[in-house]
């Protein structure tokens, strides 16, 4: 019978995982081409709004492979319930046998995003962040805080959100945690403050204009994970000296990349992989004057590596 293990247990072992060095680990393997991911499953809901995507791989020569199911819908908290569930399953790669069902209710994908931010601010934040702009005051705004200290050395947040209730919540928790916290519901007002900047939220609409970018900010943008999402103007990611994905084959038919490429902002050829900067840094930013952008879209190899992580520490 495989393993299963529920949210408490599940949360209790993430503690003792480094899970922003296995993300790391997943994203170079992925760019190196050890990574068996194949499209995207998807099912669009429009009443209730929500999404359910499946996303599954297996590492070349690895024990495991993972079926990840996460489903995200914007209404649930109207009803007590988190806007994210889901499981991650673990296969052998050698029988095909259940190993582990890890009911994790989409907790290790929020972990597993979050620390992917983290990856990508370790490779191309600037140097000096003056002030860390946040757009989404809801749990990938609180996270990808969380995972950010110690790579991003700054405590000063603007934060923009939706709504009053939202981010006087969010403004509560992240000074309770030693964070100094503005709030505004003025995108135009975090981009004039803030050099470092991380877009969290499901907006179909661009947020942010090119005129509103200073030069030298970066951006991580992981709010676009279906092909209807957009939080970017398609202008920014023309202007940008570097932009980064994490899989270049899912970029292209979603997230920031997909839109801007449809719009002729930019072409494919201009995109690198963020395993690619990882093994090789001078590929990513090179200068506190550049412009960034990394789009992550999450790739399957995430789920692999924190999955398998989580089962190594329970089993």
């Amino acid at each position: 019978m495989p393993l299963v293990v529920e949210l408490d247990r599940i949360k209790e072992a993430v503690k003792g995982i480094e899970v922003i060095q296995d993300i790391e680990d997943g994203f170079v393997a992925y760019s190196q081409g050890k990574v068996q991911v194949p499209p995207v499953g998807e099912l669009i809901f429009e009443d209730p709004p929500g999404d359910v995507h499946i996303k599954y791989g297996a590492i070349n020569g690895d024990d495991y492979y993972v079926i990840k199911l996460a489903s995200g819908f914007a209404d649930n908290p109207l009803l007590g319930i988190p806007r994210i569930q889901g499981m991650m399953l673990i296969f052998s790669q050698k029988t095909g046998e259940p190993i582990a069902f890890l009911l994790d209710q989409g907790y290790l994908t929020n972990v597993r995003t979050a620390a992917a931010g983290a990856v990508a601010a370790k490779y191309m934040a600037p140097k000096n962040v003056n002030r860390i702009g946040v757009f989404g005051t809801g749990v990938q705004g609180r996270m990808q805080i969380e995972y950010l200290k110690g790579i991003v050395d700054c405590t000063d947040i603007i934060a923009w959100g939706r709504s009053e209730e939202s981010m006087s919540s969010y403004k509560s928790d992240m000074e309770a945690q030693g964070y100094s916290v503005e709030t505004t519901t003025d995108p135009g007002a975090v981009a004039a403050a803030s050099n470092f900047i991380v877009m969290s939220t499901p907006s179909k609409e661009p947020l942010l204009r090119a005129g509103q970018i200073k030069p030298g900010t970066h951006i991580t943008a992981m709010g676009s994970d279906t092909p209807d999402k957009i939080e970017l103007d398609p202008a920014i990611l023309a202007n940008a000296d570097v932009i980064v994905v994490d899989s270049i084959p899912q970029s292209a038919s979603r997230g920031e990349i997909a839109r801007a490429t449809e719009a002729g902002a930019i072409t494919p050829d201009r995109v690198i992989e963020l395993g690619n900067v990882i093994a090789d840094p001078s590929l990513g930013r090179t200068s506190d004057d550049q412009t960034t952008i990394t789009d992550l879209t999450g790739v399957a190899v995430q789920d692999i590596q924190i999955s398998k992580a989580v089962y190594h520490a329970v089993k």
